[in-house]
């Protein structure tokens, strides 16, 4: 049996926690931000606001005391990539030698262009062991990240998904796949970390611009090229950041894409197709109800990485301008479509 702790009691966080305790064989902990979303959350019995119609069982734990992420064992992190770093720098003084960590976020840091397990280790990098020595000494955490084709709402469901886990250390990729793996839910290891982050944060600026395709009126055809581009362009970045190509052809980089670019749970597609309709892009935040498209965020820090490592990215380029300049999305794939010739690469 494992102590797990879910920090984030957004979508994708409460379908996790649904999933390990559906599991059995372990004491999981849903951790919110603040007591009283934890409060209500708890005197529901679902979490009304993020993940409604499926009732949390009675063993699962919903708090947003920080003494229950001391006693896990593994951490499993789904806070909104824009708040990754406030939080865990709050929660590191209740963490200790020993805990595992597992990136669930799917994004990249605005400014610092660091991946989500990078932030986390940044600021985990203080973090003293709790052991009988009087000198106090840094932690070791081991870091990895989970991502790949899983929309919360059929993860909740019990619907099979198949995900990648990254760690550096296979030892400890396949203590983690062995303590998550379910009727439900198949885990797949990989030591490529990099490869899977950056497949699970780039996936996103390009299931905006395919929900642009679908909203500006544009068929199939469309979707399939911007698709098929939008891997090769995902690719191009990931692997001048050290990630391996193989990566981007798996759950966590064609089957996230497809799955992100098509359907209609989707909320960078969602987001996207409103854009397409011509609608403004603060009025459809804030149709989101709190709910994230990281998407919207992740356009900017991919094309700052790309400058970092001088990749072209079109893609991304027209929907940042789209996204923060106001452009007219029927130009943007007008611009797209009359760029020179090139070969197929």
């Amino acid at each position: 049996m494992s102590r797990i702790a879910v920090l984030g009691s957004g979508a994708w966080g409460t379908a996790l926690a649904l999933s390990l305790a559906r599991r059995g064989g372990h004491q999981v902990a849903l951790w919110a931000h603040a007591e009283e979303l934890a409060r209500q959350i708890a005197a529901a019995g679902e979490n009304t606001q993020f993940l409604p119609g499926f009732p949390l069982p009675a063993d699962l734990t919903v708090t947003a005391d920080s003494d229950v992420l001391a006693s896990a064992e593994i951490l499993v992190s789904v806070v909104p990539s824009e708040f990754l770093r406030a939080t865990f720098a709050r929660v590191v003084p209740h963490l200790h030698d020993g805990q595992i960590v597992v990136s669930a976020t799917k994004g990249i840091e605005d400014q610092s262009f660091l991946r989500m397990t990078e932030v986390i280790a940044d600021c985990l990098a203080g973090a003293s062991a709790r052991p009988s020595s009087l000198v106090p000494h840094p932690c070791s955490f081991p870091i990895g990240a989970l991502s790949g084709p899983s929309f919360a709402a059929e993860v909740a469901e019990g619907q099979p998904t198949a995900v990648t886990l990254a760690f550096a250390d296979p030892g400890v990729a396949a203590h983690v796949q062995q303590a998550f793996s379910s009727e439900s839910l198949r885990l797949y290891t990989s030591t490529d970390v990099t490869g899977v982050e950056l497949a699970g944060a780039l996936k996103n600026v390009i299931a905006i611009a395919a929900g642009v395709v679908s909203g500006a009126g544009l068929g199939y055809n469309s979707t399939a090229a911007l698709i098929t581009r939008g891997i090769a362009e995902i690719t191009r970045l990931a692997v001048a950041c050290g990630a391996r190509r193989e990566t981007l052809g798996g759950l966590a980089g064609v089957g996230d894409l497809v799955l992100t670019c098509t359907g209609s749970l989707s909320r960078n597609r969602t987001v996207g197709a409103a854009l397409g309709q011509g609608r403004k892009l603060p009025e459809i935040l804030e149709s989101l109800g709190g709910k994230v498209a990281e998407g919207v965020r992740t356009t900017r820090a991919a094309l700052g990485m790309a400058r970092q490592h001088g990749v072209e990215m079109p893609i991304a380029e027209q929907m940042e301008l789209i996204l923060n300049n106001g452009k007219d999305p029927r130009a943007a794939i007008r611009e797209l479509m009359l760029r020179p010739g090139k070969e197929e690469r």
